[in-house]
C-alpha cells in the first residue's frame, strides 16, 4: 500500500476552472478503491464553503514565513464525495478569501507567487505536522511546483520524509507560474538556485520550470503530449529542459467517470442507450436535440455537434470558416454551445440567424445541453491546436458520437481515424487530420459525412468499437500506481548508491 498526498489548486467538487479539477477529484478516489491510502491537499476558497461538502475543523495552525514576514493559517477538513479519501483545506483568508482562484475579471492577481508559494509551505507543513509519512507527493501544474523544490532542498531525508518521493503533473504547460525575480526572495530559498538550469527564466523566476527541474519524476496528461512538449512550439519556451529529464517524463491519458458520463445512466436524456441499444437510443436523442434547438427534425442528416470554448486555439477559426460555406451548399446540421471570443460570439449568431433550421448556437454553459448533444450529435467536433488530453472525445465515444479530431496531445492517444485498415481490423473510432488547416478539417468532414451517408455497416462498427472502449479513471489510476512504485524505487536505488 502507497501513501500519497495529492496537492492540487483545484478539485471537484471544491473549486473549478479546467481539467485538472476533474483529475484531481476523480484519481485519489480509484487510487483508494485499489487500495491506496490516499489524501488531497488545496486551497479553502469560497467555493469549498459552497460545495456542500461538511467541513470541520482541526487544531492544526501553521506559521508560514513569506519574504520578510510570517503569515498564519489553519488546516480545515472534508472529503471527497461518495468516497473516505480526506480533503485537507489550508484556509489563509487574505490569499484564498477571493472571488476568484487565480484572478478577477481577466487580470491574475498581482500576489499569485506569493500565496501558491505559502500554500506549497503549507503542503509541507501538512505532512510535517501530521506526521503523515508520504511515500508519493503528487503535485499538479505551476501551482504546487514549489512543493518538490521544498522536498528536494529543505526537506529530503528530515524525519518524516525518509522515503518521500514527488511526482509533479503538467496538465497544461502554457500556464508556467512567471513572476519577476524579486519574487524569488518570497521562496525562501537561496539565490543560489535562481540560474538558468534551475529557477531562472529569461531573468524571471518561472515556477513550472522549478518543479520539473526538482521533482523525481514528471507526467503529463496524455502520451503524445509529453513528447510534443520536448519541442517547440508547444514547449512554450522550457522544451530543452523537458528533454534534458525526458527519462523521467512521461505521459498517462486521464479518464473519464462513467459513473456520470455514460448514455446508460444519464438523466439528462430523452432516453437512455448502451451499447446494446444505441441505435435507437440515439435516433430518439438526435430528435430531442433537433427539436429543443430549432433544428429541422430530419433523422437522416448528419448532425456534427461542438462543446467547449469558442477560440482559435480550440480550432473554432476553422470550423466558422467551414459552416459558412457548408451552410450554403451541404445539407447537414451544427450544434454549438460555449462561449469564448466575442467575435466568433457574433460571427456565430449572425450564421444561426440566416439558417435557423441548420445551424444552432448556444452562447452560454449548461451541463444538461452538453449532454444533450454529447448524445444526439453524430459526429462531435475538437479540432483543437493542441490539446494536453482532452476530455469531450471520451464523452463522445462512450456517448457512441464520433469525434473529429485534430490529430495532437491526448486527442491523438485516443482517436483511431478511419480508414481500409483500420475498419478492417475493427480499430476505427473516428476520425483525425493531421494539417491543422481549414483544408485538413473539411477532409475529415467530408470523409466522416460520406461514411455516415452512404456505408452504415462501417459507420455502425465503428460507434460500436467507440462504446465499447474502456477510458475509465480505473485504467488510469492503475498507470499512476505503477508510475509511483517506479519513482519510489528509483529514488531509492539512487540513495542506497
Amino acid at each position: 500500500m502507497l501513501k500519497v498526498l495529492m496537492a492540487t489548486s483545484e478539485a471537484v467538487p471544491f473549486a473549478k476552472t479546467g481539467g485538472m479539477a476533474d483529475v484531481c477529484g476523480a484519481l485519489p478516489v480509484e487510487l483508494k478503491r485499489l487500495g491506496h491510502d490516499v489524501r488531497l491537499i488545496m486551497p479553502a476558497y469560497p467555493s469549498v464553503f459552497a460545495s456542500g461538502q461538511p467541513i470541520e475543523e482541526t487544531d492544526v495552525r501553521f506559521d508560514i514565513p513569506i519574504g520578510n514576514q510570517v503569515l498564519t493559517g489553519r488546516l480545515l477538513r472534508s472529503a471527497l464525495p461518495e468516497s473516505d479519501v480526506p480533503v485537507y483545506l489550508v484556509e489563509q483568508h487574505d490569499f484564498f478569501g477571493r472571488v476568484g482562484l487565480y484572478g478577477e475579471g481577466g487580470q491574475d492577481y498581482r500576489d499569485n507567487c506569493q500565496r501558491f508559494v505559502f500554500f506549497s509551505r503549507a503542503v509541507m507543513e501538512t505532512m510535517r505536522l501530521l506526521e503523515m509519512d508520504v511515500d508519493v507527493v503528487h503535485c499538479n501544474d505551476w501551482q504546487t511546483a514549489l512543493v518538490p523544490a521544498y522536498l528536494a532542498i529543505e526537506y529530503r531525508g528530515a524525519r518524516g520524509f525518509e522515503s518521500t518521493v514527488s511526482l509533479f503533473t503538467i496538465h497544461n504547460l502554457a500556464y508556467q507560474g512567471r513572476f519577476w525575480h524579486w519574487d524569488m526572495l518570497l521562496t525562501g530559498l537561496d539565490w543560489k538556485y535562481f540560474n538558468w538550469q534551475q529557477m531562472e527564466f529569461y531573468g524571471d523566476l518561472n515556477l513550472m520550470k522549478t518543479g520539473i527541474v526538482f521533482a523525481d519524476a514528471i507526467n503529463t496528461v496524455s502520451p503524445r503530449y509529453s513528447e510534443e512538449i520536448q519541442r517547440p512550439p508547444l514547449g512554450c519556451g522550457l522544451e530543452g529542459v523537458l528533454s534534458n529529464r525526458r527519462e523521467c517524463l512521461s505521459g498517462i491519458l486521464n479518464g473519464v467517470d462513467y459513473g456520470v458520463w455514460n448514455p446508460a445512466n444519464d438523466s439528462a436524456l430523452s432516453q437512455q442507450y448502451s451499447i446494446d441499444n444505441w441505435r435507437e437510443g440515439k435516433a430518439r436523442c438526435k430528435a430531442a436535440l433537433q427539436e429543443r434547438l430549432g433544428l429541422l427534425r430530419d433523422p437522416n442528416v448528419p448532425l456534427f455537434g461542438l462543446v467547449g470554448r469558442l477560440v482559435e486555439q480550440k480550432g473554432i477559426n476553422l470550423v466558422y470558416e467551414i459552416m459558412q460555406r457548408w451552410s450554403h451548399q451541404h445539407p447537414v446540421q451544427w450544434a454549438l454551445l460555449g462561449t469564448g471570443d466575442p467575435r466568433y460570439h457574433r460571427q456565430l449568431q449572425e450564421l444561426a440567424h440566416e439558417f435557423p433550421n441548420r445551424v444552432a448556437v448556444r452562447l452560454e454553459f449548461s451541463d444538461e445541453l452538453a449532454r444533450q448533444i454529447e448524445a444526439g450529435a453524430d459526429m462531435f467536433l475538437m479540432p483543437s491546436r493542441y490539446e494536453p488530453c482532452g476530455l469531450n472525445q471520451l464523452y463522445s465515444l462512450k456517448y457512441g458520437t464520433i469525434p473529429i479530431v485534430h490529430e495532437t496531445g491526448g486527442l491523438a492517444d485516443t482517436v483511431v481515424d478511419t480508414r481500409e485498415e483500420t475498419i478492417a481490423d475493427q480499430s476505427a473510432n473516428g476520425f483525425s487530420f493531421d494539417d491543422f488547416s481549414v483544408v485538413g478539417l473539411e477532409r475529415a468532414l467530408e470523409r466522416g459525412c460520406n461514411l455516415y451517408l452512404h456505408n452504415r455497416q462501417a459507420w455502425e462498427q465503428i460507434v460500436t468499437t467507440a462504446m465499447s472502449q474502456d477510458w475509465s479513471w480505473k485504467r488510469s489510476a492503475r498507470e499512476y500506481v505503477a508510475l509511483y512504485e517506479q519513482t519510489v524505487a528509483r529514488v531509492k536505488e539512487t540513495i542506497c548508491a
